[in-house]
């Protein structure tokens, strides 16, 4: 079976259904092995709630963990914008395969990577069914019908587009990892401070981060005590009612509770600022590293530009 462009390909319909249930089953299988590698690195001691961490490695050393938070920044999100910028599926896949690669080099737990890729590929999913029935056709367009539905024609330049739009967010998503959870937060945070985004922004997410874990425990101390009390969730205006006053109360709990954790932070000395703890000092393999992931990403965009077709 030649694709040949400007061709229109009539399948049979069991290829669309099988199509369907590919898709459905990679799902399924994007999700039993994120659940399967979270309870494998569950800890099941008590954790302390006042003190979140963003990732569980943080004894773990690797080339991320050594890498100055001032570089990594600069350096993997100009690597991510040359990603974004490609256009061809090749380029792209390219892009995948690097960023994930990158986890194990991390030494991060793998299921948080697909924990990240499983929250996004609901919305994925849906450029991979929309594009190629809704991008305009072009002479040199090939198009694939299915038989029993001749009247909707599937443009297979759109799945490709979709497949590569899939593919860069992908790609994205996988190096937030290697990112974000080989630094505490802190460092993180400050290092943008020093690389000149604006200190209150950094406060902010911060604090959003720090007091996020906070009330998400207050959610599930209110949903376990109202549980206990006989409340089952079932479609009708009692459920509807409650869970009203539920929102409510939560409201007003972390209303109250964002004053008192202001006041402790007043009497502690707080000033509207952060002690900077954390001393930077780049060496040559920071700036090594660096210059790699730039290259790199450079490369990649101009292979796309000159030999892919992009």
């Amino acid at each position: 079976m030649n694709f040949t462009a400007g061709a229109t390909i009539i399948l049979p319909g069991s290829v669309l259904a099988l199509m369907a249930a590919g898709l459905v089953a990679g799902w399924g299988l994007l999700a039993w092995l994120t659940r399967r590698g979270k309870r494998s690195n569950t800890n099941h001691t008590d954790r302390d709630w006042s003190i979140p961490q963003l990732g569980d490695s943080a004894t773990t050393r690797s080339l991320f963990h050594r890498w100055d938070v001032r570089f990594k920044l600069v350096s993997l999100i100009t690597f991510a914008f040359f990603v974004v910028a490609v256009r061809s599926l090749p380029a792209a896949s390219a892009a995948m395969l690097m960023a994930l690669i990158c986890v194990p080099l991390a030494r991060l737990p793998f299921y948080r990577a697909l924990r990240r890729l499983l929250a996004m590929s609901g919305f994925l999913v849906m450029f991979i069914v929309i594009m190629p029935l809704t991008v305009p056709t072009q002479p040199e367009d090939t198009l694939v019908v299915f038989a029993g539905m001749e009247g909707i024609s599937f443009n297979l330049r759109g799945a490709i587009l979709a497949l590569t739009i899939c593919c860069k967010a992908f790609a994205v998503a996988l190096l937030m990892e290697p990112l974000l959870a080989t630094a505490p937060l802190s460092v993180t945070l400050e290092g943008l401070s020093r690389l000149g985004v604006p200190d209150k922004i950094t406060r902010m997410i911060h604090l959003a981060h720090r007091y996020i874990f906070v009330f998400l425990e207050e959610t599930r101390r209110m949903a376990t005590g109202m549980k206990v009390r006989g409340f089952r969730k079932r479609t009708n205006m009692e459920t509807l009612r409650m869970t009203g006053n539920f929102l409510g109360m939560l409201f007003v709990r972390g209303f109250e509770r964002t004053y008192r954790v202001y006041d402790a932070m007043l009497a502690r000395g707080y000033d509207g600022t952060f002690q900077e703890l954390h001393r930077f000092r780049s060496s040559i393999g920071d700036w090594l590293k660096a210059t790699f992931w730039i290259l790199l990403g450079m490369v990649l965009l101009g292979v796309d530009r000159l030999y892919l077709g992009g």
